[in-house]
């Protein structure tokens, strides 16, 4: 087996590794001015592990020209993919930000192929299949045998149950493990006790009478927080992209850790039309608002803060990792930030809590006990080489590839 690694080696971002020059697992793109995408590729076949912009983001630009690569996923990994597509399209059609048509988008759909868990599949000459990831709905382990040898890639993943999705439980038989690293040097603790000290925060504001705006990621997080705040009945409306997935999500309960828990927790919540000034209404209602974007980017959250920014007793409650230069983690380490051009100074309380949907660095050394006699390799995260380090310290055979290698097994 042959592998290059297009992106996402010592990196977050871009993910995109090509197997046998023929099977392409990922192609994302790296967020940043200008963004940055993965190398050349021209596969057979393409598997998408999950819907997240920096593994699905680009992948309508493999059907321009006369390439027509079959792309395999799961139900839920198509709709995001999608979605986000078409999102990519309305913010940045016709740029450079942007390396693909509609025509492009519309073609992915010619293509597609989606696959449930453990369901055996043939790509690109290979027998492929998915493994529940825990990170995402439909997010996937993907394993890879070219008859010689068995790859998995690992995906982002999670040892531990969310609201959401439940924790990866699969370990299949492998040779060779490509393994993400994003959070290899953080210990984050038990996570019912940060859901906790969040809700309790939460409800502390409401009491007082203030706002809390949510700021959370489109997909998965914005559902995280729906279903914690119907869990303990915490009046909340939900805004942005978070709404269109929250819907189709309600289509696909077999990736999700308690459908029925679903839908009771849409039910609870307020869809946001956006009309008529909506949004700064309910920014002056005793009550929290779950909203894009999850670092401030842009989004409804433009609205939202500057709208409750002023009084103290109001609350902007960061439900993510702020990455370092977006307007979240500046507001989170300053008090101020630059909100559509503007530099604002906030008033309202500031806090961040940790529901990452990867797994920290016990997880991922639990999830590799596994794989003690595999070949490791060591990919998206910030030190890749330090993590890998550490793991032969520990016996395994494990490196970190760089930008650009190609590995053969």
């Amino acid at each position: 087996m042959d592998i290059r690694f297009l992106g996402g080696a010592g990196e977050v971002g871009r993910s995109a590794i090509l197997v046998n020059d023929r099977l392409l697992l990922d192609y994302g793109t790296k967020s940043g001015t200008p963004p940055q995408f993965p190398g050349d590729a021209d596969p057979d076949a393409v598997v998408a592990s999950h819907g997240h912009l920096d593994h699905v983001g680009v992948i309508p630009s493999l059907l321009s020209g006369d390439a027509r690569p079959s792309i395999h996923w799961t139900p839920p990994t198509r709709e995001f993919a999608l979605t986000l597509a078409r999102d990519t399209l309305k913010l940045h059609g016709g740029t450079t930000r942007c390396p693909f048509t509609e025509t492009d988008v519309q073609r992915v759909t010619q293509v597609s192929r989606t696959h449930g868990y453990r369901e055996s599949f043939e790509a690109a000459g290979h027998e492929v299949t998915f493994y529940n990831a825990g990170h995402i709905p439909g997010s996937a382990h993907v394993l890879v045998d070219d008859g010689e040898t068995r790859l998995l890639y690992t995906g982002d993943f999670h040892t531990e149950d969310q609201q959401l999705v439940s924790a990866t439980t699969a370990r299949p038989d492998a040779d060779v493990v490509i393994c993400e690293s994003t959070y290899s040097d953080v210990e984050r603790g038990d996570r019912s006790a940060t859901a906790d000290r969040f809700v309790e925060s939460v409800e502390r504001t409401l009491w007082d009478g203030g706002t809390v705006v949510i700021p959370a990621f489109a997909i998965g997080r914005t559902q995280e927080m729906l279903l914690l705040c119907e869990r303990h009945d915490i009046s909340c409306y939900v805004d942005g992209m978070g709404k269109r997935i929250t819907e189709m999500l309600i289509h696909h309960p077999e990736f999700l850790r308690d459908a029925d828990a679903f839908r009771r927790a849409k039910s609870h919540a307020r869809f946001v039309t956006g009309r008529d000034g909506q949004r700064k209404r309910i920014a002056e209602q005793n009550t929290a608002v779950i909203t894009t974007s999850g670092m401030l980017h842009g989004g409804p959250a433009m609205t939202y803060v500057p709208a409750v920014r002023s009084h103290p007793t109001n609350k902007i409650t960061l439900t993510g990792h702020q990455v370092e230069g977006t307007p979240g983690r500046e507001l989170y380490e300053t008090g101020s930030a630059v909100i559509d051009g503007r530099s604002m100074r906030v008033s309202a309380q500031v806090e961040q809590y940790d529901f990452s949907a990867h797994a920290d660095r016990a997880g991922l050394l639990e999830f590799l006990e596994d794989y003690a006699d595999a070949r490791v390799l060591v990919d998206h995260g910030d030190r890749c080489e330090a993590f890998a380090a550490e793991l032969r310290e520990d016996g395994f055979d494990a490196t970190a590839p760089a930008l650009g290698d190609r590995i053969a097994l």
